[in-house]
C-alpha cells in the first residue's frame, strides 16, 4: 500500500509540474497566432475550449452534473460571473503577451495569492496571522515601488491578479470539478464568442480563413492549450497535498518572468527589480507561514490521534492553528 501511495504521489507531482509548466510556457504560444488580434484569439479560445471539453466529457460519460446545475439558478448565476471574470483575465493576458508585457503579466500571478488573502479579509472577514499581515504589507509596498517605476500603477498585473482572485472566490462557492467548470463557463461564453468570430468573417477581418490552414489549426489548438493543463492539474489535485500545489503554482509566473526577461528581452530597470524583490519576499513569508502552520497542524493532529489511541480525551482548547484562509488558489484555469 505504501508503494502504491508513493507511486500515486509521484504521478500527482509529474502532473502538477506538467500543468504549471504548460501555464508558464504559454507566452510562447500566443505570438504564434499573429496577425490575429487578442479579441479574435480570445473568441477562438472560448469556442474551441468548449468543443474539446465537450468531446472529453462525452468520452468519459460525465454529464450528470449538467442536469443538476441547470436546476440551480444561483449556481448558474455564479458560473456566469465566473465566465465573465475569466473572459477578462484571458483577454488581458493574451493582449499583454502579444503587446510585449510578459513580465508585467507574470507579476499579476505572483501577487495573486496576496490579493486572494486581502479579499478574504475585506470580503469574508477572515483573520490573518502576523506573517500573513507582513506578506500583504510587503506586497502593497511592492505595488507602490512598481507604480513609481512605471510612472503609473501596474494595471495589467493588478487586473490579472484581481480578476483571477475573484474567479477563484466564485469557483470556491460553485464547487464544480475543473473540467466540468470549464465546460459550463465556456458554454456560457460560446454563443457570444461564436457570434464575434462570424462577425469578423462577415467583415472580412477574420484571420481564421485568410491566413492558411496552419494558422487555422493553431487557432483551433487554443482549445487544447486551455484544456490539457487543466486535465493535468485535476490529476495532480487529487494526489498531492494542497500545500504542495501551492508551491508548484509559483512555477508558472517564474517561467513567464524568465521568458519575458531572457527570451522576449523586456527591460528590467532597477526600480522594477526592487518591486519584484519585494513581491518575492512577500511570497517567501507567505510560503514559510503556510508550511509552518501545516506542520504544526499535522503534529497537533498526530498528538490527538495518539491521545485517542491511549484512551485520553483530545485536548479541548483551541490550538490557534486553524487556517483562516486558503493560502493558494488551486482553481486550475490559468491563462
Amino acid at each position: 500500500m505504501a508503494g502504491s501511495s508513493r507511486s500515486e504521489q509521484r504521478i500527482g507531482l509529474l502532473n502538477g509540474f506538467a500543468a504549471y509548466g504548460m501555464w508558464g510556457l504559454v507566452p510562447l504560444f500566443w505570438p504564434l497566432l499573429k496577425p490575429a488580434g487578442a479579441g479574435e484569439i480570445l473568441a477562438h479560445r472560448m469556442v474551441w475550449s468548449l468543443a474539446f471539453v465537450a468531446v472529453a466529457l462525452i468520452v468519459v460519460r460525465r454529464w450528470a452534473w449538467a442536469g443538476a446545475l441547470l436546476r440551480q439558478p444561483r449556481k448558474l448565476g455564479l458560473i456566469t460571473v465566473a465566465a465573465a471574470v475569466i473572459t477578462v483575465n484571458w483577454g488581458v493576458y493574451i493582449w499583454a503577451v502579444n503587446s510585449g508585457h510578459v513580465v508585467e503579466a507574470s507579476l499579476g500571478y505572483f501577487i495573486n495569492p496576496l490579493v486572494t488573502i486581502a479579499m478574504g479579509v475585506l470580503l469574508l472577514k477572515e483573520r490573518l496571522r502576523p506573517a500573513q499581515w507582513a506578506a500583504v504589507g510587503t506586497g502593497l509596498a511592492a505595488v507602490l515601488v512598481l507604480a513609481i517605476g512605471y510612472g503609473q500603477p501596474p494595471w495589467i498585473s493588478l487586473c490579472l491578479a484581481f480578476s483571477f482572485a475573484v474567479y477563484g472566490l466564485v469557483k470556491k462557492k460553485v464547487n464544480l470539478g475543473g473540467v466540468e467548470s470549464l465546460a459550463a463557463e465556456t458554454a456560457i461564453q460560446f454563443l457570444p464568442a461564436l457570434g464575434f468570430v462570424l462577425w469578423l468573417g462577415a467583415r472580412g477581418e477574420s484571420t481564421f480563413t485568410s491566413e492558411g490552414a496552419g494558422h487555422a489549426a493553431l487557432l483551433a489548438a487554443t482549445g487544447l492549450v486551455t484544456a490539457i493543463p487543466l486535465v493535468c492539474f485535476g490529476a495532480a489535485a487529487i494526489r498531492v497535498p494542497l500545500s504542495t500545489l501551492g508551491l508548484l503554482q509559483y512555477l508558472a509566473p517564474v517561467f513567464q518572468f524568465l521568458l519575458g526577461v531572457l527570451y522576449f528581452g523586456e527591460a528590467m530597470p532597477p526600480e522594477r527589480w526592487a518591486g519584484f524583490a519585494l513581491v518575492w519576499l512577500a511570497l517567501t513569508l507567505l510560503t514559510w507561514d503556510a508550511l509552518r502552520t501545516a506542520r504544526r497542524t499535522a503534529r497537533t493532529l498526530r498528538e490527538q490521534l495518539d491521545r485517542a489511541g491511549a484512551g485520553v480525551p483530545p485536548a479541548k482548547e483551541s490550538t490557534g492553528l486553524e487556517p483562516d484562509i486558503e493560502q493558494f488558489d488551486a482553481s486550475g484555469t490559468k491563462s
